[in-house]
């Protein structure tokens, strides 16, 4: 697979943040015209994946939230969320639908809900320096 066009953006891990992170990646995914619903699909997932390193990842602390999306040849949008905050110990454990490190009023819904959305889910993650999530996700509208 041949990438075909690509952005990068960072933001400070503020909440306001989230909304700003799902419209800039579903204005890039625009150029491959997809449904509302794959529109949608997308935005829920980065939704996540950023809501994710800003609650999980920094926790109590400011910190730098990374995205890269890239679009291939294949009509493949593929988006890294990646923060440098507290990492994640147990991937696998992580990943379990209601699993959470923090309790309260959290679900522990975000991995099930990014892969519900998207087509694949990486998780790559090191105690202390950070985690990234790549979704994968195939548009179906035309080609660029």
């Amino acid at each position: 697979m041949k990438t075909i066009n690509e952005m990068k953006l960072s933001f400070e891990s503020k909440s306001i943040n989230e909304g700003f992170s799902r419209v800039a990646v579903a204005s890039f995914a625009s150029a491959l015209d997809p449904t509302l619903e794959e529109l949608n699909d997308i935005k829920t997932a980065v939704s996540e994946a950023v809501t994710n390193a800003i609650v999980h990842g920094y926790r109590e602390k400011m910190g730098k939230i990374y995205i890269t999306a890239s679009i291939t040849d294949k009509n493949i949008i593929r988006i890294k969320v990646r923060d440098r905050g507290v990492g994640i110990e147990d991937i696998e454990q992580a990943r379990q639908p209601l699993f959470t490190t923090l309790g309260g009023e959290r679900a522990g819904l975000g991995f099930a809900v990014m892969e519900s959305f998207t087509d694949k889910v990486r998780v790559r993650s090191a105690p202390g320096r950070g985690t990234t999530v790549t979704l994968e996700k195939k548009i179906n509208g035309k080609d660029i």
